[in-house]
């Protein structure tokens, strides 16, 4: 029966499996492998997306830092290939959340984030788990890809796989290092992406902290602000000493960031845990977009 006016929304939204699967998310009541059969495409695209990321990575320390690189004879100090670094990490850091796996995903490739948005309540229990599985798994995989495409240059000595490691202060400086800018970075993060005239801009805000920390402050900690950005190259290299900064600092200090916003919100939540909102890909955040809503609706709408 096909009804006009007020009473149309509401028979739209009276669609069996997509209520049944929508009251679940809502009460975090999805089962591991509820969560599996659901959004089994977003815990692939994170995988992806971390992997890219520390394909990158790895790729551009190897051009800039291997002693048999052609950039050796035109880069005169490690500053310059610093900035280098951070710009090209910027850039990958915008293409991975404007990507479709990106808009579909939320962009996090970085578990501190994931962990975040939890504790915000944007995000599923069993989802929590399984992104920071995937992007875990995808880091190893980023960094496996690296070393077969560059046969096996990421391992040299003055390339490290790109691992971030303490710098010369040692442990203590590199942990509140990171501390400080996850902080910083998950801050600029929700305040833009809660800003109706800042929210399209987000990944800009983030990539640009991201560049200017990996210019700048990665001599002190080696900038990473991501367990799993930490995780694969150390896995590589066995680099294990230092692990604990970069599991421990980045959550720390993007959970303290959210409690501050709660704080200046009065306990009002972010609306999304996308880092990218408005588009066409569905939402298992907010249970909005394709697969999520009446058939006839087009945009997701992250509110």
């Amino acid at each position: 029966m096909m009804l006009s006016g007020p009473n149309r929304h509401a028979v739209q939204r009276i669609v069996p499996k997509a209520d049944l699967a929508d009251a679940l998310i809502n009460k975090g009541n999805l089962s591991a492998a509820g969560s599996l059969r659901l959004h089994w495409p977003e815990y692939l695209m994170e995988g992806g997306e971390a992997a890219i990321y520390l394909l990158t990575a790895c790729a551009v320390a190897t051009f800039l830092w291997h002693p048999a690189s052609p950039a050796q004879r035109y880069l005169p100090g490690d500053a310059v290939r610093r900035m280098l670094m951070g710009l090209a990490m910027g850039a990958t850091i915008m293409t991975i959340v404007l990507s479709p796996w990106g808009k579909q995903s939320g962009a996090h490739f970085n578990p501190a984030v994931t962990v975040t948005f939890y504790r915000l309540g944007k995000v599923a229990p069993w989802d929590a788990l399984f992104y920071c599985i995937a992007q875990l798994s995808g880091a190893l995989a980023g960094v496996a890809v690296a070393s077969l495409l560059l046969r096996g240059a990421p391992a040299h000595h003055a390339v490290r796989y790109a691992a971030t490691l303490p710098g010369i202060y040692g442990d203590g400086i590199a942990f509140v290092a990171e501390l400080i800018i996850s902080f910083l970075l998950m801050s600029a993060i929700l305040y833009a992406s809660n800003q109706h005239v800042l929210a399209p801009y987000t990944h800009y805000f983030a990539a640009t902290l991201a560049a200017v920390y990996i210019a700048f402050e990665s001599p002190l900690s080696g900038m990473s602000t991501n367990p799993a950005r930490t995780f694969g190259p150390a896995v590589y290299g066995r680099y294990w000493h230092a692990l604990w900064i970069y599991f421990a600092a980045p959550p720390v200090g993007m959970l303290a960031a959210a409690q501050a916003f709660l704080w200046a919100r009065e306990s009002k939540r972010p609306h999304c845990a996308k880092l990218h909102h408005n588009n066409d890909k569905r939402c298992i955040f907010c249970q909005s977009g394709p697969s999520f809503t009446a058939p006839n609706r087009e945009k997701a709408t992250c509110a």
